[in-house]
């Protein structure tokens, strides 16, 4: 045998209440830097169609002249 046992990794040697809480926030911060990409996207498509039915409706009621 190895020696190898489950609850002994899962304790970390005793560290284990400092160990899991650190991979939590890596995995957080990962999950967060993934995502944040795609989430500024579609606000920043949000933003621009809101802008442009401004303009639109803005040249709409006051025609510039040929």
């Amino acid at each position: 045998m190895n020696g190898f046992s489950w609850s002994s990794f899962i304790a970390m040697g005793g560290y284990a209440a400092y160990v899991w809480p650190a991979y939590a926030v890596f995995f957080v911060v990962l999950i967060a830097d993934y995502l944040s990409p795609g989430l500024r996207r579609r606000r920043d498509l949000r933003e621009l169609r809101a802008r442009m039915a401004r303009q639109g409706a803005r040249q709409q009621r006051n025609p510039s002249p040929p």
